[in-house]
């Protein structure tokens, strides 16, 4: 038993031995194969690497290619269509409408605030583009909204609700608003829309959204926006989008300076809540009285803050009290976003923690909102262009064939644990994506117009002209 114990041990570490031999001679081969002699690159730092995005700064043809394609789907995505509400037929002819007239319930619904972001973004993109079928679908479907909105009105029940239909979805949402999500994002892109030369039929409800935000939506004794769900006197601070751009156009457009004022109340007061200063985020929810408050830096909900707070600046007279302490804030937050990036270029679900989902409509806020800001000259473009341009490059992996946009988080409330955040689906209906792209990529194309000296050298993505050795 001991002789065969001994040399079983023997054959052992003759088997070792070998292998430990055939490992040597197969790494001293493959450090022969790869030297610096074989492969001069090694030294001068140009052997390829293998990213896992595209690199090189995206050209203007290629983001207008993209942007064409999530047209395209979206034209055949999200029709107007009207339905009789309590029958469901089709109803062709806008001039002959039933009592109760309904859209159609199709892929991605044109008259929620997710369609309020994609309105804002197809206006910019025809801005930038020149490219009149953006503003054309944008036309046609806001013409068709206010067209049913005022067929609904003269249609009320008898308390004077807007009566609910079987089949469809009905007008209640513009013509009885009772949250933020109805009122802000549809009512910025009507005033857009109206500023850049659109019919009449859309001021009335323009000013019915700007008194449901400015006069009626439930407020903290300090006058922030605020709901009462999923707790009493919460914060949302996706409400910032909901709310600030419909007030800031509402200043544009009346030259009444209490729009303004507000707005930017609604972005200090928030921050003083919900912006941590350590950390340079938003956390997404707050509660009065909640002690001690948790911190979830959800992605989307920064964007909707950063998107506002963009959306300010940008009409805020310049010698405004507050437009310093909000591009302050703005840039604070934007470089705190550019440092959480994702190693591929997306952003992550959870900005905080990598382990989270990299989510596609958070990222095309963000290089949105960066990318506005060197082109505003809020921010250095040498210092931010390179994360935008890998953004935009990541965003662009997740326009598929069709043109759909993949990648996004489906609606979301309000959580205190980090699965809540972890786990949410997505899906490419949630319609979140959609608008935000648009948004990034008209941006991008700005930008690059505006810095012809963006390429590759020394192996990175730099935004100034190269000087030699």
């Amino acid at each position: 038993m001991a002789h065969s114990l001994a040399t079983t041990r023997s054959m052992l570490a003759l088997t070792m031995f070998a292998m430990a031999g055939t490992a040597f001679a197969q790494s001293k081969a493959h450090q022969i194969h790869t030297s610096p002699q074989a492969d001069p690159g090694v030294y001068s730092g140009r052997v390829t690497p293998n990213y896992p995005t595209p690199y090189e700064p995206a050209s203007v043809q290629s983001i207008e290619t993209t942007l064409q394609r999530v047209h395209a789907y979206l034209e055949q995505a999200s029709p107007v269509r009207i339905v009789d509400g309590a029958t469901g037929t089709p109803v062709p002819d806008l001039k002959k409408l039933p009592a109760l007239a309904a859209l159609d319930r199709t892929d991605l619904l044109i008259l929620t605030y997710e369609w309020g972001v994609t309105y804002s973004g197809m206006l910019l993109a025809a801005d930038i583009t020149g490219d009149m079928r953006y503003r054309k679908y944008t036309q046609e479907r806001l013409d068709g909204i206010a067209t049913l909105a005022t067929h609904a009105k003269q249609h009320l029940a008898a308390d004077g609700s807007v009566p609910t239909v079987a089949h469809g979805m009905s007008m209640r949402s513009i013509v009885k608003p009772r949250s933020l999500d109805d009122a802000g994002a549809m009512c910025a892109a009507m005033i857009k829309a109206h500023r850049a030369g659109a019919g009449k039929e859309l001021r009335p409800w323009i000013d019915n959204y700007v008194q449901f935000v400015s006069g009626t939506q439930f407020r903290l004794a300090d006058g922030t926006l605020a709901r009462n769900r999923p707790l009493p006197e919460a914060l949302w601070l996706d409400d910032l989008y909901m709310s600030v751009p419909c007030l800031a156009q509402a200043g544009k457009l009346t030259g009444d300076s209490r729009y303004f004022d507000d707005a930017a109340k609604q972005i200090l007061q928030f921050s003083e809540r919900m912006f941590v200063k350590e950390r340079g985020l938003f956390m997404h929810g707050w509660v009065q009285g909640m002690q001690p408050h948790p911190v979830f830096p959800w992605a989307r909900a920064n964007g909707w803050a950063i998107m506002a707070m963009v959306e300010l600046l940008d009409v805020l007279p310049e010698n405004h009290p507050a437009r310093t302490k909000i591009l302050e804030l703005y840039r604070l937050h934007a470089a705190s976003l550019a440092a959480a990036q994702g190693h591929a270029g997306l952003w992550h679900q959870l900005l905080d923690r990598r382990e989270s989902y990299e989510e596609t409509s958070a990222s095309a806020m963000f290089v949105f909102a960066l990318a506005r800001g060197i082109n505003r000259g809020w921010l250095d473009p040498r210092a931010f262009g390179p994360a935008v341009s890998l953004g935009w490059n990541a965003v662009t992996t997740k326009v598929n064939e069709k043109g759909q946009v993949e990648g996004t988080c489906v609606g979301t409330g309000m959580g205190w644990d980090p699965m809540f955040y972890m786990y949410r689906p997505v899906h490419v209906l949630a319609a979140h994506g959609y608008g935000p792209v648009f948004l990034a990529g008209a941006e991008m194309i700005a930008l690059l117009r505006t810095q012809p000296n963006v390429a590759v050298h020394d192996g990175g993505v730099h935004f100034g002209k190269a000087l030699p050795d």
